[in-house]
């Protein structure tokens, strides 16, 4: 790395933080990592100065408003397996350590591009993205049909499409691409 990339950390979690210090100080020097243990505590120290921002699910939708702007710079830990994982900057707790350090050195490592997500979108169909909103918003198959004047079968079709596209299958995913691409906002997702 040619300068040193200013890291933030917020995470309530004091040991995924200290596991995540040490991989990124042990593989990735010279970095400058900064804890934060709430989105209150990063908001007040000039949040704006670094380069990348580290923070967990519950985090990021609660904060969806600050992090959507500055996408490309999030990664997502999330607790779950790394098969299939609906957008690339996630990295699951349960990785292995080589497949953690993979991952973050595709992140770390890569220019900061913010056309990736306009590439990602680009592979959906217009509808197929009207499809997705709905499904994110949790209608059912006959609510999109009704609410986009389609055949169920075409919201089938469009669903089978979109999961082949992207490669997620669980709404949750679908939920993190949507959110993270810019296509929906925290806002219109029931809970």
């Amino acid at each position: 790395m040619a300068k040193n990339k200013q890291i933030a950390i917020i995470l309530a979690d004091r040991l995924q933080f200290y596991g995540l210090d040490c991989l990124l100080k042990e593989y990735f020097s010279p970095l400058q990592i900064r804890y934060f243990p709430d989105m209150l505590s990063l908001i007040e120290k000039q949040p704006d100065l670094f380069d990348f921002y580290f923070t967990d699910a519950q985090t990021f939708l609660i904060y969806w408003d600050y992090f959507l702007p500055r996408r490309n710079k999030v990664i997502i830990l999330v607790d779950k397996p790394d098969t299939n994982l609906p957008v690339t900057n996630m990295i699951s707790t349960r990785s292995s350590i080589e497949t953690t350090i993979e991952l973050l050195e595709s992140v770390l490592l890569a220019e900061n591009t913010s056309s990736s997500t306009d590439i990602n979108n680009k592979d959906l169909s217009g509808r197929e993205i009207d499809v997705l909103q709905q499904i994110v918003r949790g209608h059912t198959n006959k609510e999109i049909a009704e609410h986009l004047n389609i055949s169920l079968n075409t919201v089938l079709s469009h669903r089978k499409n979109i999961t082949a596209k992207l490669g997620i299958k669980t709404v949750s995913g679908l939920t993190f691409y949507a959110i993270m691409n810019g296509l929906i906002s925290g806002d219109e997702i029931e809970l």
